[in-house]
């Protein structure tokens, strides 16, 4: 299943595909936990627009953060933050748009960051926070 898709009534998700969206909401509970220790203020979680999401919606002081999380079980795929391509950049960008524009915000301070999240068993997460990514 590909990233922006949903499920609709009546269809399943395969094992993989529900495997996935269990790792991708687990991996987003833990990106809102270390925001909040850091003091963000979370405003908006699962923002959709354009078949896309905006994961996380925050404000980190005065500027507001649009956060991109990516969650793996190992690196056997690549890193997390490997899967958030151009083509990933672009689309969290035409979204975050659509979001200043019907919230009405105008041209406020803005960033996009990059929370990467690999679980590895009983280890606990490790969490790479690129701020400001692109």
């Amino acid at each position: 299943m590909e990233e922006d898709e949903t499920v609709r009534p009546g269809e399943r998700m395969t094992e993989d595909e529900y495997s996935g969206h269990v790792l991708g909401k687990k991996g987003e509970e833990i990106a809102v936990d270390y925001l909040q220790k850091k003091k963000f203020r979370i405003v908006e979680r699962g923002y959709r627009l354009f078949r896309g999401e905006l994961d996380i919606i925050a404000y980190d002081r005065a500027t507001l953060v649009f956060v991109e999380v990516k969650t793996r079980a190992g690196t056997e795929f690549g890193l997390p933050e490997e899967a958030v391509t151009p083509a990933k950049q672009n689309q969290i960008k035409r979204i975050a748009q659509g979001y200043l524009m019907e919230r009405g915000l105008g041209d406020p301070d803005c960033r996009f960051d990059v929370l990467s999240i690999l679980i590895h068993g009983d280890d606990g997460p490790v969490i790479t926070h690129f701020e400001d990514a692109f």
